[in-house]
């Protein structure tokens, strides 16, 4: 497996996977790499490897990008190059029966997927986040750190809801809204908002 992006989420990634177990990581691909390698990966360049990485027989790819759009591009370039992505789920997070995880998505140490939750393709489900029974996440969302959305919560395309931050039953988040830190969701969020405070307010109209 290769990884896409040398920043923090990509150490994160070569975490999870060695949690895992059983996918070898050929390396880390970057444009502007910090370091020439990172716990113990090497960055074997930028996107021009890929390829060759391709190939030789290397098959599988994540994508270490915290923003949504560039996310989502990466996809869709690396899926021309005929790369796979794989949902990863970490060994300590939990996951109901009934709940489906999309293409490409990740979930991290101690996260929880509820029953019937649907998480969309490319998404980050962060540490600690939690998905109640029901909730719906759009492709490339990303719910960080300690979120907590209750049932039936809506996350549209590409919208953050950050680190901390509680969404009552039912809301529904716009496609590309922004949730702040620590955040209280009592109503819905306009597409392309952002958002903050207790209860939250829209803080910059989308």
């Amino acid at each position: 497996m290769v990884i896409l992006g040398a920043g923090g989420h990509g150490r994160a990634l070569i975490e999870l996977i060695r949690d895992l177990g059983g996918i070898e990581i050929a390396g880390l691909v970057d444009a502007a790499p910090r370091a020439p390698a990172m716990l113990g990966v090497p960055v074997l360049g930028d996107e021009s490897v890929l390829p060759g990485l391709r190939a030789s027989g290397v098959a599988l790819a994540c994508l270490a990008i915290g923003t949504a759009p560039a996310r989502l591009a990466a996809a869709a370039r690396l899926a021309a190059l005929g790369f796979a992505f794989p949902p990863l789920l970490h060994p300590s997070a939990i996951r109901a029966g009934s709940a489906r995880l999309g293409e490409g998505s990740v979930v991290l140490p101690r996260a929880v997927l509820g029953a019937a939750v649907s998480v969309g393709r490319f998404c980050i489900v962060n540490t600690g986040a939690i998905l109640e029974h029901d909730v719906v996440i759009g492709d490339g969302a990303h719910c960080a750190p300690g979120s907590v959305l209750s049932g039936g919560v809506r996350v549209g395309e590409g919208a953050l809801v950050g680190a901390g931050a509680a969404c009552r039953p039912l809301v529904a988040i716009g496609a590309g809204a922004m949730v702040g830190l620590g955040a209280a969701v009592t109503e819905d969020v306009p597409p392309g908002a952002v958002v903050g405070g207790v209860p939250a307010r829209v803080l910059a109209a989308g």
